[in-house]
């Protein structure tokens, strides 16, 4: 059964990069003042600003951190960069469970330099996430392994489809590594339906691999160097209704981050991005 839109809205969170203009405390009190409940945040501020404080800045918003942004990079073959990547990444647990959030989202990596290796560089991220899988797990976190589109394979992330992200993910335990469903990266697959249901698991929450759901719209043309031309939601291509009611169906029932790298949003107000995206949010995904 689908949540109601009250409730729909009650699982609305905004991720930091979305509103970038903002400072920690103006996101924690604009997210408050918009009665959205749920922040995601990205390690460079939070280390800024001190885990400890941003943790009690959220807090004291009454709000939650729903996720913390990135670890991964994982898969550099050299065993200085390996170990240093490693520590990076217990670092990002340490941080993600001084916020008080379970979910710390890992981007796979790219190619090495030189490298045409894909299963490769995947079989040293499965390394990676069979290290710190437990280590994580000790802290009441877990790892969200998340595909990006192919687009970004070479240097930022080897891992392109949520089966090529299940099929890492299912080697480990489901509460040490799961996985993000991301609408950007996503929605061109025609077969993602089904691998959503297969991260579902038994659809009791206990098996389940969804660790997180964000979202963005894909928009045409992209801009120069693609990263930042994420759209909002309602102006692209993206059905999201499909995918929030396909993730519910998977017995998913956690935050709904909203998280929208684009240079046009960064320079509106950030009052006003946030209210059009409540409005999207419920226009297009409710």
């Amino acid at each position: 059964m689908s949540d109601s839109p009250r409730c729909l809205l009650d699982r609305l969170s905004l991720n930091q990069e979305t509103v970038r203009q903002w400072s920690l405390p103006e996101l924690a009190d604009g997210c408050a003042r918009a009665g959205v409940r749920g922040v995601g945040l990205w390690r460079a501020p939070v280390q800024e600003y001190g885990a400890a404080a941003a943790a009690r800045l959220v807090r004291d918003a009454g709000l939650r951190v729903t996720s913390l942004c990135r670890g991964g990079f994982l898969t550099a073959p050299d065993p200085g960069r390996r170990a240093a990547a490693l520590d990076d990444n217990r670092a990002a647990v340490d941080e993600a469970a001084a916020l008080g959030t379970d979910t710390l989202v890992l981007v796979s990596g790219g190619l090495p330099p030189g490298s045409r290796d894909l299963s490769g560089a995947r079989e040293r991220v499965a390394d990676a996430l069979g290290e710190l899988g437990p280590y994580a797990a000790q802290r009441g976190v877990r790892l969200a392994l998340e595909p990006l589109h192919p687009m970004y394979a070479a240097d930022r992330c080897v891992v392109s489809t949520l089966a090529q992200a299940l099929d890492l993910a299912e080697r480990f335990p489901a509460g040490q590594v799961g996985v993000v469903v991301d609408t950007y990266h996503l929605w061109w697959d025609d077969t993602v339906g089904t691998q959503i249901a297969r991260a579902g698991g038994t659809g009791d929450g206990a098996a389940s691999r969804i660790a997180a759901f964000q979202l963005a719209d894909w928009v045409t043309p992209l801009p120069e160097g693609a990263l930042l031309g994420r759209g909002q939601l309602g102006d692209g291509a993206v059905d999201l209704r499909w995918f929030r009611e396909r993730v519910d169906a998977a017995g998913y029932r956690g935050p709904i981050e909203v998280e929208i790298f684009n240079p046009a949003l960064w320079a509106r107000d950030g009052t006003d991005v946030l209210a059009e995206i409540v409005d999207r949010f419920r226009t297009h995904v409710g």
